[in-house]
């Protein structure tokens, strides 16, 4: 499943890592390695037990359930439609994906990318440091529902179940969660 997607396949954009807990990640021109159970290879979230400095100082027995980050460049469309600047890896995501309904997709599901496959474990909770990276985008990255909830717009978090390389261009392939489907929920 690797190689240049069609204008209708689901494919990556970009991929990002950074060795160290800033905000932003640097794009990965050659592409990044997932580890298998672990993550991003050189990222500073690497690891098979929380890395997220916040989570760290909870518990640093927690599993890491945020070991690769997703976000669909669709979502940088709209914020680029309401006046801000952001690129790929300036949010923090390991890997920018067009044309997959990631927000759509149910706890468990799987992603083909590349080599690897990740396992979707939940939304990505938008923080402060949003707000510090550009002020007012805290608030564009969240809406309402008509029922009044919360809409998490930051993308998805993920575990590696195999590893391998993952480049831009490769095709993004979902698959459903086998059993009852459990809407994505922050982890």
């Amino acid at each position: 499943m690797t190689g240049s997607a069609s204008a209708f396949a689901p494919v990556v954009v970009a991929v990002s890592r950074d060795g160290g807990h800033g905000f932003s990640k640097r794009v990965a021109m050659g592409g990044i390695t997932l580890l298998a159970r672990i993550g991003v290879e050189g990222d500073a979230h690497c690891g098979k037990t929380v890395q997220h400095r916040s989570r760290v100082a909870v518990d640093p027995t927690q599993p890491n359930l945020r070991q690769v980050h997703l976000i669909h460049a669709e979502l940088l469309d709209e914020l680029a439609g309401k006046g801000f600047t952001v690129a790929a890896g300036d949010l923090g995501e390991n890997i920018l994906t067009r044309g997959i309904d990631l927000l759509g997709l149910a706890t468990g599901s799987q992603l083909r990318i590349g080599e690897a496959k990740i396992e979707v474990t939940g939304l990505r909770n938008p923080c402060a440091q949003i707000e510090r990276f550009q002020p007012g985008l805290l608030a564009a990255v969240v809406d309402r529902a008509a029922d009044g909830s919360l809409i998490r717009k930051c993308g998805v978090m993920g575990v590696v179940l195999r590893g391998g390389m993952v480049r831009a261009g490769d095709y993004v392939l979902a698959v459903p969660a086998s059993g009852p489907s459990r809407p994505l929920a922050p982890v």
